[in-house]
């Protein structure tokens, strides 16, 4: 049996997506969660992986790639998941781990996505634009926000009754069955970025009519 990808996690809030992987992991031998940081000392996302008894790291100065890298290498991680990260990764991060940095986003990119379009301001921005369809997307990171490969997305209904809560809680709940997703056909070899920044492979997901 081969070696399990050793993920670590970088949050800014909560941590609700770190609790949905740390759950998930219990049943996924091809995954394990070794480090975990965040650039907010008072973020649920380390009191969580406390909890589950996983290294948590106060990132000081999110522009310090020389030292996020440091705590990444001597976690001997594979592969860097923002899950909730208000903070753009240093570029000497992404290019030293190019094609193994990816990001969970609350919306269908490359809709609503870019500088400050993060929780609230991204579903506000949906309900504002009367758009239809929401819902998460998670891609590979490069030097901006937003923009690098999309991996998978999974859509959610917008209906006209909506509000910025209902909405969030909806879109929350198919961001923590989407992250596992991906992540573990990144384990298994099924998902990787080519040199031309293609995805190759993609991430088996339900029927639309089954997703919200």
């Amino acid at each position: 049996m081969n070696a399990p990808l050793r993920v670590a996690v970088l949050a800014s809030g909560g941590g609700s997506n770190l609790q949905a992987l740390i759950d998930y992991v219990v049943d996924e031998a091809a995954v394990a969660i070794v480090w975990v940081g965040s650039n907010r000392a008072v973020a649920g996302a380390l009191a969580r992986a406390r909890s589950a008894g996983i290294e948590a790291m106060l990132i000081e100065d999110p522009s310090d790639g020389a030292r996020m890298l440091t705590a990444l290498r001597a976690a001997r991680a594979d592969l860097l998941v923002l899950a909730g990260y208000l903070k753009l990764v240093p570029p000497t991060v992404v290019h030293a781990f190019r094609g193994r940095v990816i990001n969970v986003h609350p919306a269908l990119l490359p809709a609503f996505g870019g500088d400050g379009m993060y929780g609230r301001h991204v579903h506000a921005a949906v309900l504002e634009h009367g758009a239809k369809l929401s819902g998460a997307t998670v891609h590979f990171v490069d030097e901006h926000y937003d923009r690098g490969a999309i991996i998978a997305q999974w859509p959610v209904h917008v209906f006209e009754n909506d509000s910025v809560d209902t909405l969030a809680a909806r879109v929350l709940r198919v961001e923590h069955q989407l992250l596992p997703r991906v992540i573990t056909a990144i384990a298994h070899g099924t998902v990787s970025l080519a040199n031309d920044g293609r995805v190759i492979g993609n991430v088996p997901l339900p029927a639309f009519e089954e997703l919200s």
